[in-house]
């Protein structure tokens, strides 16, 4: 079955003629496949995180292009591009943040603009999304494979959020580091932050490494700076949902875990696709999404906030690059920081 054991969580259905995903929101407690046929369903989807995950996010993008071009009534080229460029625009401002929805995006319009044939621009537009979504597995594979020679024969690794195949279109980032060391045999134990507010570890990363036998823990947030003092993590890994030349943006609370690791000697790595990275602009010039008040105040019927508290919900922290070992890529293992600004050409410098 699709979305079990690192297999496919985000994919196209050519009998249906819709995009396929597993609705993450619903996770653990239901297993729901949900059948796109738009964009407009497309960007709520993003919006509410039934999709997430910056790979993934790249994938859905790409697919959603293709979407846009086939449910296009126009008659004309100007009006087809028009309605592709309306849909591309709205999915490109769900999540400001993480680059590689952009980058799927901009990719497929570029094959839609080459043909002046509006049937043959839909086939080359989901062609090119089929790519991509290959791409992204192979990518997922190799950033295993090359992550998991860093990690000892036996070793527990903490991970924040989710970067596994729910964040991507299978496999992983993060967690296709620990799956391809597994599959190494080594022995792996991993401890999943819980992730508030909306508990992507706890939730989605326990999931996901449960049903693949894979011995997990979860605990809260707060508790992992202990457990670095106490010696019982040997290394971090996260994914990344943009690299700059100058800082690693991830889940917030990214950048407290990369501060302890540091101080307590622990090597702190990021798995993230090339995709991932903006050679155009630095740490100031990157906006972090701000998400609803209700995400922190409520769980389940019950208020956690008064109503006079103000709150704030960034969805993102920045890491400096000093605090990061390596960055794991599908063409090797980075070490920052010398290696991140001879990769990106950092030209943005206000």
């Amino acid at each position: 079955m699709k979305g079990q054991d690192g297999s496919a969580t985000l994919w196209w259905d050519a009998g249906a003629g819709c995009l396929c995903y597993i609705e993450q929101t619903l996770l653990p407690n239901e297993f729901v496949v949900i059948g796109c046929r738009d964009t407009g369903r497309l960007a709520t989807a993003i919006r509410r995180l039934e999709i997430r995950g910056a790979p993934a996010l790249g994938v859905a993008g790409a697919y959603g292009v293709a979407l846009a071009a086939m449910t296009s009534a126009a008659t004309s080229r100007e009006q087809f591009l028009d309605d592709v460029r309306t849909g591309a625009e709205l999915l490109r401002s769900t999540r400001p943040t993480a680059i590689n929805l952009a980058w799927g995006i901009d990719r497929v319009l570029a094959v839609v603009g080459k043909t002046e044939n509006m049937d043959q621009a839909r086939k080359l537009a989901l062609d090119e999304a089929e790519t991509i979504r290959r791409e992204d597995t192979a990518c997922c594979h190799a950033i295993g494979h090359y992550g998991a020679e860093l990690l000892p024969e036996s070793c527990t690794v903490l991970t924040h959020c989710n970067a596994g195949a729910l964040a991507c279109s299978s496999w992983g980032t993060a967690l296709g580091v620990i799956r391809s060391a597994v599959k190494a045999g080594k022995q792996v134990r991993v401890i999943a932050c819980e992730t508030r507010p909306l508990l992507q570890g706890a939730r989605l990363t326990a999931w996901e490494l449960a049903r693949d036998g894979i011995d997990v823990t979860v605990i809260t947030d707060s508790m992992a700076a202990q457990f670095m003092r106490k010696g019982a993590i040997d290394a971090v890994i996260v994914g990344a949902d943009r690299i700059t030349c100058d800082a690693v943006f991830n889940k917030i609370g990214t950048y407290m875990h990369a501060v302890c690791a540091k101080h307590h000697g622990i090597p702190f790595y990021v798995a993230a696709p090339l995709s991932t990275f903006d050679g155009k602009s630095r740490e100031l010039d990157v906006v972090i999404e701000e998400r609803g008040r209700e995400e922190i105040t409520t769980m389940g019927n019950r208020i956690f906030v008064p109503d006079a508290a103000a709150v704030k919900n960034p969805a993102f922290d920045a890491t400096p690059m000093d605090l990061v070992s390596a960055i794991i890529t599908e063409k090797g293992v980075l070490r920052p920081p010398p290696d991140i600004p001879s990769l990106l050409t950092c030209t943005n410098t206000k």
